[in-house]
């Protein structure tokens, strides 16, 4: 089987550092295996996209010379697809209404214990949609961490396909569109180790054998928060890439030569494709970068 390897960003901003990392590192692992490097834009959640970021994102990938394959898949287009399966779980009794709210579920002691599993609730705006976790996974293997225990109490939780307000929920939709694009391999940063093992439980409810994941380190601030959007990360700078370029690959364990340090951007990118190994990469889940000279 061919590789197939993904970048999926929500567009709630513009590129910063931290999603540069996790773009390099699928883009990279998908090109050392001479494997193709999708693009998905994950805008599953309206009231917390930016306008434009999507197009600012394409054109960052871009200026740093990652060149995705095929058409830019938008999540937004993609609702029949995830309608439908929920439909066909609905009523085959895989997936059920749900009327429980977080603090009724805090109150059971963080995890939903099942209430209305068996209640039968009819349509309403007031619920969301729950798959029963007939296969629940209580482990995974990691290509760079080896294997990942995941608690009991989260592994056996009935969890959310749709939400109450309507939205797709987001372990859904990436399951179904990872399978239907052909996926063979994800690699993301580690604040998605969490949610792997319900994804992987999702390929064995649909009999699809799982892909292969490999998680990165998460790039952190001062205060130690991940750099995210939501943290107002500051943006990378597409008008001149290099710098934070090799910044990122430093990050990513990269010991680069110093002749290709002068090289083009497009000359240090085909570099990393020859010379990327997941042994170089960090041991640690967390790192705090060191900026100098202000790159970001």
């Amino acid at each position: 089987m061919s590789y197939i390897g993904r970048f999926a960003p929500s567009p709630s901003g513009p590129l910063h550092f931290g999603s540069l990392i996790a773009a390099l590192g699928s883009y990279f692992q998908a090109k050392s295996q001479h494997g193709q490097w999708l693009v998905r834009i994950e805008d599953l959640d309206p009231p917390r996209e930016m306008p434009g970021a999507a197009d600012w994102i394409l054109q960052a990938l871009d200026a740093y010379h990652l060149h995705w394959d095929g058409e830019v898949v938008y999540q937004s287009q993609r609702h029949a697809l995830y309608q439908g399966q929920i439909e066909h779980w609905v009523d085959s009794g895989q997936a059920y209404y749900c009327q429980c709210t977080r603090k009724q579920i805090k109150a059971a002691g963080g995890f939903y214990p099942g209430t209305c599993r068996d209640k039968q609730l009819p349509l309403s705006q007031d619920c969301a949609i729950r798959l029963r976790m007939d296969n629940p996974v209580y482990s995974f293997i990691d290509l760079k961490h080896g294997e990942i225990t995941i608690p009991s109490a989260l592994a056996e939780e009935d969890f959310i396909i749709k939400r109450r307000d309507g939205l797709f929920a987001y372990n859904l939709a990436v399951v179904l569109d990872d399978i239907n694009q052909g996926v063979t391999e994800v690699v993301r940063g580690a604040d998605l180790i969490e949610p792997t093992g319900r994804q992987i439980s999702l390929y064995h409810t649909l009999k699809q054998n799982p892909v292969s994941y490999l998680h990165l380190p998460l790039a952190m601030d001062g205060n130690g928060n991940k750099l995210s959007k939501q943290n107002h990360a500051t943006a990378i700078n597409p008008a001149d890439p290099k710098p934070t370029l090799i910044h990122a690959m430093k990050f990513l364990g990269f010991d680069i030569n110093k002749k290709f340090m002068d090289g083009r951007v497009e000359e240090i990118i085909a570099w990393g494709c020859q010379n990327w190994r997941i042994a170089q990469l960090p041991v640690e889940t967390e790192i705090t970068p060191r900026f100098s000279n202000g790159v970001v």
